[in-house]
C-alpha cells in the first residue's frame, strides 16, 4: 500500500525559486554561465563589529547550550531600542517582542497560532508567495485582494468593503512592498488599523525592507491603538546583510506574543547564543551603517534601470527595497515569456512577476544583490542577445 502525504500539502507546490535554481544549476552543469538576477540574497558582509562579536561569543565555552525560547534579554532589548531609535515606536522588550529564526518562520508561527481550518486569510496579489503557501499548509482559505499600480500598490479599501469578510480572520500586508517596492505611509497604516478593528481582522505587517533605499522607516505601531489589532514582523536579513543568519522578530501585544510562543516553543529549542549577541550588536549600529549599505545599492540601481531601459520596461524610480519592479512592453505576451527569452538567449535570469500573483503577469523583477561588474556583464549580454 502506498503511503500518501497529508492533505495539507496537496495545494502547496515546490517554491518557484527552488525549481528555478535547479534549472539554472542544470544549465551551468552543461557549461552555460548563467547570471542570476532573481533572488534578494544580500551579497555583502555584515558589519565587522558584528563578526567580531560572533567570533568572541563563539569562543566562550558557556555559550553553546540550549537557549530560552523567548531569546536572551540583550537581543530583546536591542530590538526594542532599534524600534525606538529608528521607527519612533515603544515596544516592551519583556512582553511585546519575540525573536525568531528569520521572519519567514514567523509567518508560519502566526498562521498556526491564529488560523483554524476554513478560516479565511486576505493575501495580497501581487505578494510574497509564502503568505499563500503557509495559509494552504494550515488549511485556511485564501481570499486574494488586488494591489494595483494606479493605487500605488496599496489595498483598494472600497473594493475590500464590498467583499464578504465575515470569516476573514487575518490579513497579510507588506510595506515597503515586495515585489513592487511601494512605500508605506502613515495614512495607509491608519486605514489598515481602522479596517482591522472594524471587521475584527488581525493585520500582519511584514516589514523587512524598511532600511533599503528608504529614508523614512515606518512601523504600523506608529498608529495609536495598532497593538490592539496588528502584528509586525521584521528581520536583519536585508537591513544588516545577515540573510543566512536567520534572525528576525515579531512584535505584538503581550497576549498575541503568548499565542505565538505556544507554537514556537514546540518548534525549536532556542537560537544559538552567539548569534543573538552578534545580532544585538548589529541592531546598535549607527545611521552610517545604513547609509553605506545604500550607497552601493544606489549605484546598482542605476545599472538595473539601464537593463530595464534596454528591455523597454516602465518603472517607478521612487521604489524602496532591494528590487526593481517594472512593467514589460505591450508587445510581450507575458513576463514569463520575457524571462525565459532572456534566460535562453542572454543566459541571465530575471524573475517574472507572475510568481507573485496574477497582478504581476505583465511585470518583471530584478534584484540589486549582484555586484556592479555582474550587472554590467548582464547589460552587455542583453544588449548583444535580445531583440524585442
Amino acid at each position: 500500500m502506498m503511503i500518501q502525504p497529508a492533505n495539507r500539502i496537496s495545494e502547496v507546490k515546490e517554491y518557484y525559486f527552488s525549481k528555478k535554481l535547479r534549472e539554472i544549476d542544470e544549465m551551468r552543469q552543461q557549461g552555460i554561465d548563467v547570471i542570476n538576477l532573481g533572488i534578494g540574497n544580500p551579497d555583502r558582509s555584515p558589519s565587522e563589529v558584528v563578526l567580531e562579536e560572533l567570533n568572541a561569543a563563539s569562543a566562550n565555552e558557556g555559550n553553546h547550550g540550549y537557549q530560552s525560547y523567548i531569546g536572551i534579554p540583550e537581543l530583546r532589548n536591542a530590538f526594542s531600542g532599534w524600534y525606538q531609535k529608528h521607527f519612533k515606536v515603544t515596544i516592551d522588550p519583556a512582553k511585546e517582542i519575540l525573536p525568531l529564526m528569520g521572519s519567514k518562520e514567523g509567518i508560519m508561527h502566526i498562521s498556526m497560532a491564529f488560523l483554524n481550518k476554513g478560516d479565511k486569510v486576505l493575501v495580497p496579489n501581487p505578494g510574497y508567495p509564502t503568505y499563500a503557501s503557509v495559509s494552504n499548509l494550515v488549511e485556511a482559505d485564501i481570499v486574494s485582494y488586488e494591489l494595483k499600480e494606479e493605487l500605488n500598490w496599496q489595498p483598494d479599501f472600497e473594493a475590500l468593503e464590498k467583499m464578504d469578510l465575515t470569516q476573514v480572520k487575518l490579513m497579510w500586508v507588506n510595506y515597503p512592498n515586495m515585489p513592487t517596492g511601494a512605500n508605506a505611509t502613515l495614512e495607509l497604516f491608519e486605514k489598515l488599523v481602522a479596517f482591522g478593528k472594524k471587521h475584527e481582522i488581525l493585520i500582519c505587517n511584514d516589514n523587512p525592507y524598511s532600511f533599503i533605499l528608504n529614508d523614512n522607516p515606518l512601523s504600523i505601531f506608529r498608529i495609536e491603538g495598532a497593538k490592539d489589532i496588528a502584528i509586525e514582523l521584521n528581520s536583519l536579513s536585508k537591513s544588516h546583510n545577515m540573510a543566512g543568519w536567520r534572525i528576525g522578530m515579531v512584535a505584538a501585544n503581550p497576549t498575541f506574543i503568548q499565542y505565538i510562543l505556544r507554537v514556537k516553543s514546540n518548534m525549536d529549542s532556542g537560537m544559538f547564543k552567539p548569534l543573538q549577541l552578534a545580532a544585538s550588536k548589529a541592531l546598535s549600529l549607527e545611521k552610517d551603517w545604513y547609509v553605506e549599505v545604500n550607497k552601493e545599492y544606489l549605484v546598482r540601481r542605476e545599472l538595473v534601470w539601464e537593463i530595464m531601459d534596454i528591455l523597454n520596461c516602465k518603472y517607478d524610480k521612487n521604489q524602496s527595497g532591494m528590487f526593481i519592479w517594472a512593467k514589460v512592453p505591450e508587445t510581450i505576451t507575458s513576463a514569463v515569456d520575457l524571462s525565459d527569452k532572456i534566460l535562453n538567449e542572454a543566459h541571465v535570469f530575471i524573475t517574472p512577476g507572475t510568481i507573485f500573483g496574477k497582478q504581476g503577469d505583465q511585470y518583471i523583477r530584478i534584484s540589486l544583490c549582484s555586484k556592479q561588474e555582474v550587472l554590467e556583464e548582464s547589460i552587455t549580454r542583453i544588449k548583444n542577445s535580445i531583440n524585442l
